[in-house]
């Protein structure tokens, strides 16, 4: 590859680096191309982007995008998950993945601007996903106001209930 073919490809890993809210790093040997086919389809639905490039490509522009501790992640093959929306949905689908192929093992990444090991990728990827979380948000933002529903109409409910109660009463008498 021609010096300025290695700039242009340093300079992309750079900028994807630092758009990238989550990057999970992996090692893919002993994938066949029918599982990282599928791997790459599972990646793409949920909007991240697998890329394998060079480890000293790799290494220069981490140290552009100032992101030290990185390079001990680059040895042997690695490829480079880019999420953008979900920072979780990288390690989640990579983890998910590496349950069901053993030869695909995670190594590290790099979650908002801040290198984490491979505990920490584990650990992201049992995070409920954006949409799980915005669910419970909202149920715990409606459970005051539901409350407060049942306790303002408990008085006109105990009402209508003695009225009833007077109602059976004055029935049974009669």
């Amino acid at each position: 590859m021609a010096r300025p073919e290695k700039e242009a490809v340093v300079a992309e890993v750079h900028e994807k680096l630092t758009k990238s809210q989550a990057v999970v790093l992996v090692d893919f040997r002993g994938l066949t191309v029918e599982e990282a086919t599928e791997l790459r389809k599972n990646l793409r639905a949920a909007g991240v982007e697998l890329r394998v490039v060079k480890n000293t490509l790799t290494k220069l522009a981490a140290q552009k995008a100032e992101l030290p501790g990185l390079e001990t992640y680059l040895e042997g093959p690695t490829a480079l998950a880019f999420g953008y929306q979900d920072p979780v949905a990288p390690a989640k689908i990579l983890a998910e993945f590496a349950k069901d192929h053993k030869k695909l093992e995670l190594k590290g990444g790099v979650l908002e601007g801040r290198v984490i090991d491979q505990a920490e990728v584990k650990a992201l990827a049992e995070l409920p996903s954006r949409e799980v979380i915005l669910g419970q948000l909202a149920g715990l933002l409606q459970a005051p106001i539901r409350n407060l529903v049942y306790v303002l109409s408990a008085p006109i409910r105990n009402t209508a209930y003695v009225l009833e109660a007077i109602r059976k009463k004055q029935a049974g008498e009669a």
